[in-house]
């Protein structure tokens, strides 16, 4: 059994790719509000799956029907496995990782799906050090193929194949990376957003041009300010500040646009407004 804690936007992601492959899920939220706003969502993505015939009707329900919502810790007590993917506070993740730890089974693995924090600081809060690492999904949870499995300076190679048998029964590919700020994807992505925005700041041409030029010219998907908005400025810029104080890489610095957008509130699409205006 797995569990999920925080029903968010990857909290209700990871469940629902837990119970597409099979597995009862218990996603646990702190209040009944995000709870069943999280199934919410988890019930839109699996109906846009039925709409394009990747899924019957009778599997979508099926997906459902293994997902237990609840705002009582205490349901998680059996799982084998419990992902966390509550808010990018440390303080907050250490708390839930010392409840965990006091009541799951000792075999039972604790995992993060933190983007940028340090898995081994929530490890030392529990007994179990070499049974907790970083997993990593990216969204939207359900479609996106990869998962950093973070290796801490503690985490058991027993946990590292664990996760890894664990990633590809879900369908995903798994690579392995250390404990360091942004791991793999976001050590290399984040420093060519944040030049992609000092590039549109210094006027070396439109926003419009500086995401085509990127897509036409290396066959990327979306543009670096397409994709910014599309993850959130708030969130670039919150993993920016991370990586800069670990690294002290200049490229890794917010730029001073960045910062002066997620002060006005324009954070990308979930907001309405950031490089482009979504309000139309």
């Amino acid at each position: 059994m797995v569990g999920v804690c925080g029903a968010g936007l990857m909290g209700n992601g990871i469940a629902q790719t837990c119970a597409a492959a099979g597995l009862p899920v218990v996603l646990m939220e702190v209040a009944q509000a995000p709870l069943q706003k999280g199934v919410g969502n988890i019930t839109k993505s699996l109906d846009k799956f039925v709409e394009k015939e990747k899924l019957s009707q009778s599997e979508r329900d099926a997906v459902l029907d293994r997902i237990k919502p609840t705002t009582d810790i205490k349901d998680l007590k059996d799982c084998d496995l419990v992902v966390e993917a509550i808010i990018e506070n440390m303080d907050a993740k250490l708390q839930l990782f010392r409840q965990l730890d006091e009541m799951l089974a000792p075999e039972a693995t604790i995992c993060s799906n933190t983007s940028s924090l340090c898995v081994i600081e929530m490890a030392a809060a529990t007994r179990r050090p070499d049974k907790v690492a970083g997993l990593h999904f990216f969204n939207p949870v359900p479609i996106m193929k990869l998962v950093e499995v973070v290796r801490t300076i503690a985490t058991s190679q027993e946990t590292v194949d664990r996760l890894y048998t664990f990633a590809q029964k879900l369908g995903k590919e798994p690579v392995l990376a250390k404990d360091t700020p942004g791991f793999i994807v976001n050590r290399l992505l984040v420093p060519y957003l944040l030049y992609a925005i000092r590039a549109y700041e210094q006027g070396l041409a439109s926003r419009e041009d500086i995401d085509k030029s990127m897509k036409l010219g290396c066959g990327y998907p979306m543009g670096p300010l397409e994709l910014l908005d599309f993850v959130g400025l708030d969130t670039t810029y919150y993993i920016a500040q991370i990586m800069f104080d670990e690294f002290k890489d200049p490229m890794m610095a917010p730029p001073t646009l960045l910062k002066r957008m997620v002060l006005a509130g324009q954070y990308g699409r979930k907001s309405g407004q950031g490089f482009y205006d979504y309000r139309r």
